[in-house]
């Protein structure tokens, strides 16, 4: 299989966790992970099983309403069996009741086990000033 054709394959099952996770289902995010996932963003590092996945995934605390992912990724095959996915997401969620649109660049490493590719590392950073110059304006702003 050629890089263009994994690298179509790895996109279509990113989209199909962000879907599983806009519809809560956790038995299509939990058929797609591979456990123990780590997970890295702004709330830190978690080497996540199943059971908090699943939890995760049922919060009450949050809602993904809408997703895009950019088409323009790019894909490093580190082994016949071992790929890293970096692309751009725009998010539209409810957190808290309140509606909350971001941007991220997300990475995935991806494996190949019986057959299928599951998702063994995942990571979101917010796009933004590289050193967060833009988020201390907006925090100065909300405290006046």
């Amino acid at each position: 299989m050629d890089n263009d054709a994994i690298e179509t394959e790895l996109l279509n099952l990113e989209r199909q966790y962000w879907q599983s996770m806009k519809d809560k289902d956790s038995v299509a995010g939990n058929r797609l992970t591979d456990f123990p996932v780590i997970i890295t963003g702004a709330q830190g590092v978690g080497r996540l099983d199943e059971a908090t996945i699943s939890s995760m995934m049922n919060s009450t605390s949050w809602s993904l309403d809408d997703f895009e992912l950019d088409d323009d990724v790019e894909l490093r095959m580190l082994s016949d069996s071992v790929a890293i996915l970096a692309y751009k997401v725009r998010e539209d969620l409810t957190v808290d009741g309140k509606p909350v649109s971001l941007e991220a660049a997300d990475a995935s490493v991806w494996v190949r086990r019986d057959g299928g590719w599951r998702c063994a590392m995942h990571t979101e950073s917010l796009l933004g000033d590289p050193f967060g110059r833009d988020r201390q304006a907006a925090q100065g702003q909300a405290a006046q």
